[in-house]
């Protein structure tokens, strides 16, 4: 076991674990750590705690320091910098004539590096706007291009749900998101109800994934035949995945027809084959790759 703290960075959702090096560091304090990128300023959101040694990534770098006052000063003024920066990023992107969006602007702690952020179409000849940027930042400059979804990470937003978007709330990475996901949760398949504010399927689809998957291997499919627990046959009409109730059009003693809704244990049906599923699953990929073809893919792009 390893004594860590879990220290996250202004643009990085990911949680990072470093040694405390003797240091009483509480959650919530700020700290100034070394990372590949150079010396940073982070804060603690997970306070001393043993991990097991395979779930650290080795070596484990110690913490420099407690944030000082000048520290904390220093981060502030970067703050503030970064908007400068940001405008006069934006005046030499118009002067060049590039077709890119610029997203964010950061400066490194240790004011080492400025990193401009920005997404495009395609690929962009920037080298010129470097040479312009280095010459006013008399500093190293990094332009890195994102995708629509790092972007919507580092805006942020209100989603449909009407809370904070989660992937700047709290995702550290994106998990891929399918159709398939959208489909099993039996939602419609029209983009602008199952797409979020960055143009992709909503992450929250995968969140979910593994509880209807779940719920659906219990539930007969739309069109199955069934038995009923009252011993009436019948075709399903439709199924409540959550609440576990199935409708069934069953056929009465005189010929008649009734729409009846039971709980899922109170039937008698065959579970569906795999061959079936396999049938869904080609019907999606065909859909997947039809978007792709028109340039409407709701699908990952990084």
């Amino acid at each position: 076991m390893v004594n860590v703290i879990g220290v996250r960075f202004r643009r990085a959702g990911k949680v990072y674990f470093f040694d405390p090096a003797g240091y009483d560091i509480k959650q919530g304090d700020n700290v100034i750590v070394e990372t590949a990128r150079g010396i940073e300023y982070g804060s603690v959101v997970l306070g001393p705690r043993d991990v097991e040694d395979d779930k650290i990534i080795q070596p484990l770098k110690p913490v420099i320091r407690q944030a000082t006052e000048e520290d904390d000063a220093i981060e502030k003024k970067n703050k503030e910098k970064e908007k400068e920066a940001f405008q006069i990023c934006l005046e030499k992107i118009k002067k060049h004539g590039l077709e890119m969006k610029l997203i964010d602007s950061e400066y490194t702690f240790d004011n080492n590096k400025v990193l401009f952020y920005f997404t495009a179409d395609g690929r962009i000849d920037f080298r010129e706007l470097v040479k312009d940027l280095a010459a006013v930042f008399k500093t190293r400059i990094e332009l890195r291009q994102i995708g629509v979804r790092d972007e919507t990470k580092i805006v942020g937003g209100i989603g449909i749900c009407g809370r904070p978007l989660c992937c700047h709330m709290h995702l550290s990475e994106f998990a891929p998101v399918s159709i398939k996901m959208a489909k099993e949760q039996n939602l419609s398949l029209n983009p602008t109800k199952i797409s979020g504010v960055c143009g992709r399927l909503m992450c929250c689809l995968k969140n979910e994934e593994e509880a209807y998957e779940e719920l659906n291997s219990k539930l007969p499919g739309v069109g199955d035949y069934v038995t009923t627990k009252d011993n009436l046959k019948g075709e399903v009409q439709s199924v409540s995945v959550l609440k576990q109730l199935v409708k069934v059009i069953v056929t009465l003693e005189n010929d008649e027809k009734e729409v009846r809704e039971y709980k899922v244990e109170d039937l008698k049906f065959k579970l569906r084959k795999k061959k079936e599923k396999l049938a869904i699953d080609e019907e999606l990929r065909a859909l997947e790759m039809l978007e792709k073809r028109e340039g409407k893919s709701l699908l990952d792009d990084e």
